[in-house]
């Protein structure tokens, strides 16, 4: 029997219908980091193309940025109104849409209005999958009762280093951004099409699914049963009044600070602050993201054995140093040992910080968007902030608000600690 996490009634499932609920959840994550992984490995072309100082690419993120934020804020409705089957569905249709125009106004027809539309959409569609596939991760998590979250953001790196590689290669060899975006924005459609078959249908289960063994497990509940929309929005707005639930917000800026800055900032950083080509700036931005890969991998029996606070002082101190080899190294090699720290150091903060949110299972949609939103922030704030920052002292300067950041998160990370709520 499975505990309710926000909506999900308490319904006993087959071991196979675990595992397949699982790895849609683990595709799911490898999409996004795909689709993310294959704009940044491009955003150096795109910037080339449309001429842009360091300034206008911060202000184009931008869009990306709000675009997320919208997202994120939306996505507890639309799982509630529609489902996590048709949610993830509308979200990755919406990245896909997203990704055809950035491609066809980045490379195609150039036109920086037409690549900021494109951001704005994927940025829309991947905030509210973030939030849709870390609730459906942290239910699966605890029907299963094991600790998945970690590997389950290891399954988001691994898209994003496939991403990445895939960009470099795309641009070594050549091939228009528009080719690119466009084929991935196809893959990532199809595919999601086949992965959501696995995932319950409904977060509203019908009370008789819970005895009747030929009851469907992910049956839709009748419209009367849903919790009117004074309601959910009552309950999203209360948990803002939750200061642990804000101090695990901080850890996770902290923490999505330092991934996001290497998201948006890496290859440029590579590229312009040390005078590398444009495909070494797409590999050593695959070089970071492998790096974290690797730690959420290995995070779960960490974290199982040390704890959340420990672990997360300890990454936060690893991605310090990093970032510190990143921004005053004067060698390729040192530049790149400064990325692996920096990958292992921003790795657990985020799937931490979402599995810490969704402790308390009974608004945990909300929980977890509230915490994501605060996050989230860093995405917001960042691109616009490091481009001014590094128009005037360069990017490399810049990131040292990241450093900062991160001792924040570091501080705050006592609010992570493993809690139990009653059901």
């Amino acid at each position: 029997m499975t505990a309710p996490i926000d909506g999900h009634v308490a319904v006993p499932h087959s071991a196979k219908a675990l595992v397949g609920w699982r790895n849609a959840v683990f595709v799911t994550f490898v999409l996004s980091g795909v689709s993310i992984a294959s704009w940044v490995s491009r955003l150096p072309a795109v910037r080339d193309t449309l001429q842009l100082s360091t300034a206008s690419v911060g202000i184009l993120i931008l869009c990306m940025s709000i675009g997320s934020i919208v997202g994120l804020v939306a996505a507890p409705l639309l799982l509630a109104r529609v489902g996590p089957r048709t949610g993830i569905i509308t979200c990755v249709s919406t990245i896909a849409l997203g990704m055809l125009l950035i491609g066809t106004g980045g490379s195609l027809l150039p036109s920086v209005a037409l690549a900021a539309i494109g951001l704005a959409l994927f940025g829309l569609g991947n905030g509210a999958v973030d939030v849709i596939m870390n609730v459906e991760g942290a239910a699966a998590e605890r029907a299963i009762g094991k600790t998945l979250m970690p590997l389950m953001h290891a399954f988001f790196s691994v898209g994003a280093v496939l991403g990445a590689g895939l960009g470099a290669a795309a641009s070594g060899l050549g091939i228009p951004v528009f080719a690119h975006l466009g084929s991935v924005a196809v893959i990532l459609f199809i595919t999601s099409l086949v992965a959501v078959r696995f995932i319950p249908e409904s977060l509203e289960l019908p009370a008789k699914a819970a005895t009747s063994a030929a009851a469907p497990a992910s049956a839709a509940a009748a419209p009367a049963d849903r919790p009117r929309l004074r309601i959910r929005l009552a309950g999203a707005l209360s948990v803002w009044a939750d200061m642990r639930l804000l101090l695990i917000g901080v850890v996770m800026l902290g923490m999505a600070f330092a991934e996001g800055s290497a998201n948006d900032w890496l290859a440029i950083a590579t590229v312009d602050g040390h005078g590398q080509s444009n495909t070494t700036g797409a590999l050593v931005f695959g070089i970071f993201v492998a790096a974290m890969t690797v730690a959420r991998v290995l995070g779960g029996p960490l974290l199982d054995r040390f704890g959340r606070v420990p672990v997360l002082r300890a990454t936060a101190v690893v991605g310090i140093v990093g970032l510190t080899m990143f921004i005053v190294g004067d060698q390729l090699w040192i530049v790149i040992l400064g990325t692996v720290l920096w990958g292992f150091g921003a790795s657990l903060g985020f799937p931490v910080g979402m599995s810490a949110a969704a402790d308390d299972t009974r608004n945990a949609a909300a929980r977890v968007s509230a915490v994501a939103i605060v996050g989230y922030m860093a995405f917001l704030v960042g691109p616009p902030v490091l481009g001014l920052l590094g128009q005037a002292f360069g990017i490399l300067n810049a990131l040292y608000v990241v450093l900062a950041l991160l001792i924040l998160s570091a501080l705050a990370s006592p609010a992570a600690r493993e809690r139990t709520y009653p059901s």
